[in-house]
């Protein structure tokens, strides 16, 4: 089998994970557990479940000249990720995110750092890895003008892309018509919903909400629901993927998982059912383990679970 090539313009970040038995209180003091620093970053994380899989990925982004950065390279290296794309920027911090996990959820604040200065022209300069992928993985952890010259540069050249929509924030028109899948969760598509002037869905009338989102953007929404699986429309009939049931240790990378599965998927030629399906098993076998990026399941852990 051919191996695919995908593309990932995104952040590195060094995740700080406190882990607590609860989340506080406003104002509220706690004794936490543990703390780990975590090679993160959604952009990072996708471009190693893509890797994991068996993908070449070459990563598109910036990190500080510091410890956290060669660190976060040195990681993505081992996984056999390209960082020859990604620049090292001298007096700017490497950017991190500051998670705080318990056993039933976590919550997350993001420095930017060195991901804010990955700039359209910074993408541009590594336009020929776009133009060879297969298929093109975008986050929104980085300035949107850098978000759009990726996806221009891909729809110039055929490629397929991916925007997930994560951190939601609000998103021109020219950005939406240039994404082939969309991949948001519950509570962003809810987000970008109400931000496009579309019509508030409730949870149960999902259907309806990807066609109304269909019709305005043309083009193909995963819905991400967590253990509920992912939902999209194929044609006309809505097709729900289920999660299989696991117990559940860190859900930090569950949604880089899935996209940078699904990626893999479509870069291979599959189908979109059977990219969607094998994302959603993959993406339940990454909340196993502690660790966004070590969480990544390999090819033969997805085929063998």
């Amino acid at each position: 089998m051919r191996q695919p090539r995908i593309a990932v313009v995104g952040s590195l970040n060094m995740d700080l994970v406190v882990t607590a038995p609860r989340m506080p209180q406003a104002g509220e003091t706690l004794t936490g557990e543990s703390i780990h620093t975590i090679s993160g970053g959604k952009g990072a994380n996708q471009a190693v479940a893509c890797a994991r899989l068996g993908a070449q990925v070459d990563m598109i982004g910036a990190v500080g000249d510091d410890a956290f950065g060669r660190s976060l390279l040195s990681e993505l290296e081992a996984n056999g990720v390209s960082t020859e794309a990604v620049a090292r920027l001298s007096n700017t911090p490497t950017g991190i995110a500051s998670i705080l996990h318990t056993a039933e959820d976590n919550s997350i604040v993001i420095v930017p750092g060195a991901n804010g200065c990955v700039t359209a022209s910074l993408v541009e300069a590594a336009a020929e890895r776009i133009r060879q992928a297969d298929v093109l993985l975008v986050q929104l952890e980085i300035p949107l003008d850098a978000v759009e010259a990726s996806l221009r540069i891909a729809r110039a050249n055929w490629v397929r892309t991916i925007l997930n929509p994560a951190p939601a924030r609000s998103l021109p028109d020219s950005i939406l018509y240039l994404a082939d899948y969309f991949t948001p969760n519950e509570t962003e598509f809810a987000f970008f919903r109400e931000a496009s002037g579309l019509a508030p869905a409730s949870d149960s009338d999902w259907e309806q909400a990807l066609a109304g989102w269909w019709q305005r953007y043309g083009h193909q929404v995963i819905l991400t629901r967590g253990r509920e699986g992912a939902s999209t429309l194929i044609g006309d009939q809505p097709v729900t993927v289920a999660a299989p049931a696991v117990q559940a240790v860190d859900t930090t990378g569950a949604g880089d998982c899935l996209n940078g599965a699904f990626g893999f998927g479509l870069a291979s030629g599959w189908s979109l059912e059977q990219a969607l399906a094998f994302a959603v098993k993959s993406a339940s076998l990454s909340v196993t383990r502690f660790g966004a990026q070590a969480g990544m399941p390999t090819l033969r852990e997805v085929e063998e679970a």
